[in-house]
């Protein structure tokens, strides 16, 4: 029988398709250090404006980059700043809020 062939992917999860995706990338970097810099600040209670601002802008950003994702290696860093991004804007939110509980 003979069966389909696989390009040669290496690193299978982070594979790329070769082109460059400029925007992409950018939103994806943006995303990941904002939804680094809203998880840690969720983690002190007085810092809870920064945290709930930058999560929120982490989602909105991280959310724009999945719809126009075009690799698996966007997608999957994508995914894992908008769960850091997620979790700093619901601590920040429990915190205070947004606007520091009015």
């Amino acid at each position: 029988m003979a069966q389909a062939l696989r390009p040669n992917t290496v690193g299978g999860l982070f594979a790329t398709d070769g082109k460059p995706h400029p925007l992409q990338g950018t939103l994806l970097v943006v995303t990941l250090v904002l939804g680094i810099t809203s998880f840690v600040t969720a983690q002190f209670y007085s810092l809870h404006l920064l945290s709930s601002w930058t999560g929120l802008v982490g989602i909105l950003t991280g959310g724009y980059g999945q719809w126009i994702s075009e690799t698996t290696r966007e997608r999957f860093g994508l995914i894992v700043g908008l769960g850091a991004s997620g979790v700093g804007f619901f601590l920040g939110m429990a915190h205070g809020g947004l606007f520091g509980g009015f």
